[in-house]
């Protein structure tokens, strides 16, 4: 890698350089019915340069490390066209620790592991009526830098465990997944017997009464809803430009007293764990909602400096090859535990078409997807369809409580939440 070199050679033509280099390689298979249609395996490299000159920040990247000259050359053009902005500097090295906390050196990228996972996903959707009609396992290991003219020189290392299963039964369909970066959490036999579940379990679902009912969304319903709406409020740029929710509200209560929304980037749970964020800045545990009073928002270098506020340490990076981004790491969501499953209510485990819900108000209208009736404690009987309606930021204030058990999903670790008086039609 050439990071060295770049950082020498940019050192006499700009006021500060940053470079992120990360390399990996990843085995994957995916599944038609229950046999390995394609297995591929890729190697990768990425780097991306970022100068800035007299307030104007440029950017380039490229996949090939040999051509990092052509790189620095387009970075620094590209900062000859952008806008000056209020830039007080790249950070400083920081006392962090280098043990990587992401990373589980039994994830290799070995056709054995790949084939154990699948024939335990197998054997778990054995438990259920219903035809396999696809799926898939991947496995990378992965290593990044970043280093910059101010002394900054961060490496790491991680690991990354992928899987699913689609299932079909008569006309019902049931699909799960699990990922993470420690082999030993994730559960190939309950991904199978999931899938197999909603699609044996789905069949024959009842119509469901337009009203007014209890809901228990799990965390894949939840985590649409919040990607939607609750994240993008969460920047610090759509605050001070009037796009979020959230704006003029720091200090209210905006959720339920019992809920916390906490970015923790060291919960072991989850899949963003690093001592410094896409920038080098160091990160800490950040509580944006605590018992539903609004605390704060997350800051990249960029916007931090431009509306005069301190970087949070929340710059993330999509990729080897992405500019950095305002984001989060693991986003932990809690209330009051309870068996969100005690009482009558209807059960949601997926949603579709969140992505069309309103981030500016919160309001939305889904289709809810594999969704059944709770009764005596346990998943009865399946509902046909049905169409959830709402505002999520009210859905939020009237939450009833959360179950104990959590479910991690990218860089979001969640429960399964209980709310009241919800509309479906």
């Amino acid at each position: 890698m050439s990071v060295d070199k770049i950082l020498k050679a940019a050192e006499s033509r700009v006021d500060e350089v940053e470079v992120c280099a990360g390399s990996g390689h990843s085995l994957s298979a995916d599944l038609k019915r229950r046999q390995i249609e394609i297995g591929s395996k890729a190697d990768g490299n990425g780097l991306v340069i970022r100068v800035i000159i007299d307030g104007q920040i440029g950017i380039s990247s490229t996949d090939n490390d040999a051509a990092w000259e052509q790189c620095l050359n387009a970075a620094i053009a590209s900062a000859r066209f952008s806008d000056r902005v209020d830039w007080k500097g790249l950070p400083g090295p920081a006392e962090l620790s280098m043990k990587p906390l992401a990373f589980d050196p039994a994830v290799k990228a070995h056709p054995e592991i790949i084939k154990d996972i699948i024939t335990r996903m197998l054997e778990g959707a054995d438990a259920w009526q219903a035809e396999v009609t696809g799926g898939g396992v991947s496995v990378s290991e992965s290593s990044h830098i970043i280093a910059n003219s101010s002394g900054i020189w961060y490496e790491t290392k991680s690991t990354h465990v992928s899987l699913s299963l689609e299932m079909i039964a008569g006309q019902s369909t049931g699909f799960e997944f699990d990922s993470a970066w420690r082999l030993s959490d994730v559960k190939p036999e309950h991904v199978g017997e999931q899938a197999a579940f909603f699609a044996a379990r789905g069949q024959d679902g009842d119509e469901i009464k337009t009203g007014t009912y209890d809901i228990v969304l799990s965390p894949v319903a939840l985590s649409h809803l919040l990607d939607a709406t609750v994240i993008p409020a969460l920047s610090g740029r759509n605050v001070h430009t009037g796009r979020s929710f959230f704006a003029e509200k720091k200090g209210q209560q905006v959720m339920d007293s019992s809920v916390s929304l906490i970015d923790d980037p060291f919960d072991f749970r989850g899949l963003g764990n690093c001592p410094w964020d896409g920038e080098g800045v160091e990160v800490k545990k950040t509580p944006f909602i605590e018992q539903g009073i609004l605390s704060s928002f997350a800051y990249d270098l960029k916007t931090a400096y431009r509306y005069g506020e301190k970087p949070t340490g929340h710059a993330v990076r999509s990729g080897m090859g992405g500019s950095p981004g305002i984001g989060h790491h693991n986003l932990v969501l809690t209330a009051d535990p309870m068996d969100v499953m005690s009482k009558d209510a209807v059960y949601v485990h997926d949603l579709i078409g969140a992505h069309t819900a309103n981030p500016m108000s919160g309001d939305f209208s889904v289709e809810l997807s594999c969704p059944f009736h709770i009764n005596g404690g346990a998943l009865d009987r399946p509902i046909r369809t049905g169409m959830l309606s709402g505002n999520v930021f009210d859905l939020l204030s009237n939450v009833e409580g959360c179950s104990t058990d959590t479910r991690t999903m990218g860089s979001l670790i969640l429960p399964s939440v209980r709310f009241s008086g919800v509309s479906i039609v």
